[in-house]
């Protein structure tokens, strides 16, 4: 199983980013995929997750009516669409399927 984020960056509050992920070694359109997001001194924790068929979605408070997930099947993609970002969306995210981990994407949020 593989999985690579990118997509990450330096951005204004205020802005936008969208975060992709593509994975491999895995019947991707079974699986729930999931974002999470990591700071310095903080547990890794849930952002978004989206259904198999890409009919479902859910998301923590923090992130709710700002950030969408996604999936393209085909092209075997996930995708994380970041609007409204603030400083605390600074982190580094990273992409899961089970105990299977990307390498993560980094998105700061500062002016």
């Amino acid at each position: 199983v593989q999985l690579v984020e990118s997509g990450g960056g330096l951005v204004q509050p205020g802005g936008s980013l969208k975060l992709s992920c593509v994975g491999s070694g895995f019947t991707f359109n079974k699986y729930v995929l999931k974002w999470y997001r990591q700071t310095p001194g903080k547990e890794r924790e849930v952002v978004a997750l989206v259904s198999s068929d890409g009919e479902s979605a859910w998301y923590a408070e923090a992130v709710k009516g700002r950030f969408t997930v996604a999936r393209d099947n085909d092209k075997k993609t996930n995708y994380l669409q970041m609007s409204n970002l603030n400083p605390g969306d600074t982190a580094i995210y990273y992409c899961n399927i089970f105990h299977f981990w990307g390498q993560g994407t980094r998105v700061t949020v500062s002016s």
